[in-house]
């Protein structure tokens, strides 16, 4: 199977942490998981990413999930593929066999990836039906043994994001005893804790994060009894002063939705959080300047540009004439145009938006 060189770490902002390494992944906020933003299916793909790092260098981004089936027995260039810009960058996998999660893990790090992840949280009945997800949560031993089986394959950090609880098992002991034998008898050393339970009958995927109720205390009692561990708070956060108020109780904290719905709020992260001397963009001009460009480069190799667009709706919210511009954007009739064009068009149809008129501003 044909394989990509390793990517150059000369061009990075940051080095991968050397796994096992806690100390230098809690020093060096940066390079660790001091802020992420989740993997999301249908919505963190390679160009998501791409539009993403316009507005933040540092912070840790994931792919969509990825089936162990789909990369052993599919496309894997179309799984695997991104870009040098995206990085630091993890690789989510979905699946519950420890060998063929191995597999799957030589192949992330043989791309360039700097972390493998084992999805224990998805609860969507499609991934219920694979025997993995949410309710491996069940089975604390076969998730340990999935961990240790990619730990011995790569030299990359190995980390699992999981609910803190399953149906209506709100018990404590069940999520502790959870991550205890993960880390004990896995070696798993970062947890990414959604914090909420995942219920895994009776309502859809948008639900599931919605209608269980979340318990940010669960998380805070997870820490407390792994001290030696790394816990990323993930759920409920949804503007940078919830994330400031976090980062002063974990590790890290992962922004799922309110990241893609209000991208340019990731703008501030780089100097706020991470260390930064200078934002990755200062304007929302700059970065539908750099995207369009992004997205000629992809009309240019024959795969429509509409696939990217579709990732920077939101990145005019709250400004005048943000609705017009989004309706541009999302016209399909648009589509055989140039993305410049259509920027252009995008534009000048906020601009021409009435002054104070709030329906305009959302």
């Amino acid at each position: 199977m044909e394989q990509p060189p390793r990517a150059n770490w000369d061009n990075r902002d940051h080095a991968p942490v050397a796994p096992n390494d806690r100390a230098a992944m809690l020093i060096d906020a940066s390079a660790g998981w001091r802020l992420s933003v989740a993997p999301m299916m249908d919505w963190t793909d390679r160009h998501c990413r791409y539009f993403h790092r316009l507005l933040t260098r540092r912070t840790r981004l994931y792919t969509e999930m990825v089936t162990t089936g789909a990369l052993l027995h599919g496309d894997v260039a179309r799984h695997l593929d991104f870009d040098a810009v995206e990085h630091p960058l993890a690789l989510q996998l979905g699946g519950s066999e420890p060998a063929d999660l191995a597999a799957c893990a030589r192949l992330g790090e043989q791309w360039g990836y700097d972390e493998i992840n084992l999805n224990c949280g998805c609860p969507s009945e499609r991934v219920r039906r694979g025997a993995f997800g949410a309710c491996l949560m069940a089975e604390p031993e076969l998730v340990a043994d999935c961990v240790r089986a990619m730990r011995n394959a790569v030299s990359l950090p190995v980390t699992v994001k999981h609910r803190i609880g399953i149906d209506r098992i709100e018990s404590y002991d069940f999520v502790r005893d959870f991550v205890g034998t993960v880390a004990s008898r896995g070696g798993c050393e970062v947890f990414i804790v959604h914090a909420r339970n995942a219920w895994l009958q009776g309502i859809s995927p948008k639900q599931n994060r919605e209608l269980p109720p979340l318990r940010h205390d669960t998380v805070r009692r997870l820490r407390a009894d792994f001290p030696e561990l790394a816990f990323v708070l993930n759920g409920g956060v949804t503007s940078n002063e919830q994330i400031a108020g976090q980062l002063r109780e974990f590790e890290g904290v992962m922004v799922g939705r309110a990241a893609y719905h209000d991208p340019f709020a990731l703008a501030e992260w780089d100097v706020r959080f991470l260390g930064a001397e200078v934002r990755a963009s200062a304007e929302r001009d700059g970065v539908e300047d750099r995207y369009v460009a992004y997205m000629e480069r992809m009309a240019a190799g024959g795969e429509p540009w509409s696939h990217a667009s579709r990732h920077m709706l939101g990145l005019r919210n709250a400004t005048p004439g943000a609705r017009r511009w989004r309706q541009v954007w999302s016209d399909h009739r648009l589509h055989g145009r140039s993305p410049r064009e259509v920027s252009a068009l995008a534009r000048a149809a906020a601009a021409s938006a009435p002054v104070g008129d709030a329906a305009e501003v959302a």
